[in-house]
């Protein structure tokens, strides 16, 4: 895992002075699960570069606790791409050898950190899912970016590329400061795999002090936040500061996740709101709240008196469901708190008449680990929340709902990645949502719903969602799966 940064600022050698670190001496720090090692493959006064190479040992990761969990492979703990791709440890590398060029001081030469320089970055190598990807998070920062691809294997040249890319940055003119900072908040934001360390409401004040300057301003910054901050709780306050309000806007089509109790809650996603190029007016029709609207009459078909929304939200399918003088009572389940006081406020929950409001439990839980709560009931809706889950916890979800809650009736609705070709803002390979974390065909999700129908003792039906194009299908699906 190698970072270096280039100057030809005149003299160039101040490069030493702005890192604190002399260019003729290797030095070496003790860092998680290995050490970083700060030297200078070229210094005269035309063009310095400085480098930071980190050397982890995935044997200590594991020692630690802090490598993959290994539900890959059997070796995943011990072979991974941890020793070789920026992510988290590279970014923690980046504060502990050059803490002091970060906060923007210098103390020979007090007034260097002020100084725009002309600064190159390459990272080898970053993991993305596309080089526009890449672009799309340093570009607005003002660099020329460049990337380079890598064969998945070199002696399979038809396997095609990795995920891996050589990142370049250029920049005419720029504090090192700030250039260390973009670095800091963005290398974690791509990296895939989870934060080396348990993400706590300490990493929200990170994300403020080391980017409140120009991520209020990025046209990425809410992925930004979220993939920084991993779909914590703290997430929506985190925006709230750097945004204000409009962060939150009721009528902004977002996934607000969170993982730091399980499963996340969700909404429309962006994608869906853009409507097909050649879509006509009924085809413009609001996706999601064709899904709720379908869910809410098909539960009303079955007849149900005890009915679960989970993965509630802000309560939009609860609000058709309550309309619905047949149920008898509704709980609905979310794992964010700040969600359920969302559903709170937008059902209006305290005004309700003391018949209605007995008809509603709103509560916090995950659809990951088993919840007595959730037994005894009729139906179940589950709108758009299976594809923000890791298909690796599938198995916990199935559990929880089928093999443990079983309700006589449990709807599912995902979108269906055959359709994605038809929307103008995804590129080939893009999910619907950047929290997605897996978007299924009709071929995948007819064939899950089948295997799950099997092993619990349930029937399947599966129907289309939304308008049906040729080839294609419609844009989304819904599974419903009775005793």
């Amino acid at each position: 895992m190698l970072l270096t940064i280039t100057t030809t600022h005149q003299p160039a050698t101040d490069l030493g002075y702005l890192l604190h670190k002399n260019p003729a001496r290797l030095q070496s720090l003790e860092i998680t699960g290995g050490q970083a090692h700060i030297f200078y493959p070229e210094a005269t006064p035309e063009r310095c570069t400085a480098a930071l190479l980190l050397d982890i040992d995935p044997v200590a990761l594991v020692r630690s606790h802090r490598g993959p969990a290994g539900e890959g492979f059997a070796l995943e703990q011990y072979v991974n791409d941890r020793p070789y791709v920026a992510s988290s440890f590279l970014s923690a590398a980046l504060v502990k050898a050059f803490n002091t060029a970060m906060n923007g001081t210098c103390k020979d030469r007090p007034a260097l950190p002020e100084v725009l320089l002309p600064l190159e970055a390459t990272v080898a190598v970053m993991p993305a899912a596309s080089a526009e990807q890449l672009r799309r998070l340093f570009g607005p920062l003002g660099y020329e970016v460049e990337t380079e691809t890598h064969l998945l294997d070199p002696t399979q040249q038809e396997w095609g590329n990795s995920r891996y890319f050589t990142l370049r940055l250029r920049h005419p003119a720029l504090r090192l400061q700030d250039l260390l900072s973009h670095l800091y908040v963005l290398i974690p934001v791509l990296d895939r795999g989870d934060k080396h360390y348990w993400i706590s409401q300490e990493e929200a004040g990170k994300l403020l002090r080391r980017g409140g300057e120009w991520l209020p301003r990025h046209p990425e910054r809410e992925f930004i936040t979220r993939r920084y901050l991993r779909f914590a709780e703290f997430v929506n306050p985190t925006l709230e500061r750097l945004l204000g309000d409009e962060a939150l806007d009721e009528e902004t089509p977002e996934t607000i996740a969170s993982f730091s109790a399980g499963t996340p809650e969700y909404s429309e996603s962006a994608a869906e709101a853009v409507a097909p190029a050649d879509a006509n007016a009924a085809t413009k029709q609001n996706l999601h709240d064709l899904r709720l609207d379908r869910v809410a009459e098909e539960i009303r078909r079955l007849g149900a008196k005890q009915v679960l929304d989970l993965g509630c939200g802000e309560g939009k399918l609860v609000r058709r469901l309550l309309k619905n003088g047949a149920i008898e009572h509704i709980l609905a389940l979310d794992v964010s708190w700040r969600e359920l006081e969302r559903a709170q406020q937008r059902l209006h929950v305290s005004e309700m008449p003391p018949r209605q409001r007995e008809r509603l439990t709103l509560t916090q839980g995950s659809l990951l680990y088993h919840d007595a709560r959730l037994a005894g009931y009729d139906a179940a809706a589950v709108v758009e929340v299976i594809e923000h889950l890791d298909e690796s916890r599938l198995a916990a979800f199935e559990q929880v709902v089928f093999a443990r809650a079983r309700p006589c009736a449990v709807l599912v609705t995902t979108p269906n990645a055959d359709y994605n070709q038809r929307y103008e803002a995804l590129a080939a390979g893009d999910f619907r949502h950047h929290d997605h974390r897996f978007e299924w065909t009709r071929a995948q999700f007819t064939a899950w719903a089948e295997g799950v129908a099997e092993h619990h003792g349930y029937r399947v039906r599966i129907e289309p969602l939304g308008p049906e194009a040729p080839e294609v299908g419609a844009p989304s699906q819904l599974a419903v799966f009775e005793q």
